[in-house]
């Protein structure tokens, strides 16, 4: 199964619990909507969190990448200049 959707879910399911828990805790109406919208800004920034962790580590692997295309494609360009050298010699 997809990381991904294992962590949303993980995500999904601590976000109901909380709300539920909220919702049936005995506290004042204003006191519930600031606590269901504290879980909720926390529940975002912790999936911020997560999309920017995610982005880094592919855009590093990407660099990589890149990186080592560019190593190929001067090995390439070299060989064929020892062609070419070695072809007029």
């Amino acid at each position: 199964m997809n990381t991904g959707k294992v962590a949303l879910g993980v995500l999904a399911g601590l976000a109901t619990g909380a709300i539920l828990g909220i919702l049936f805790a005995p506290d004042k109406g204003s006191v519930t909507r600031k606590k269901i919208a504290d879980k909720g800004k926390d529940s975002l920034d912790g999936l911020k969190n997560r999309y920017n962790h995610v982005i880094d580590n592919l855009s590093s692997r990407l660099e990589a990448v890149k990186q080592n295309g560019h190593a190929h494609v001067d090995e390439a360009y070299e060989f064929a200049e020892d062609l070419k050298n070695s072809a007029k010699g």
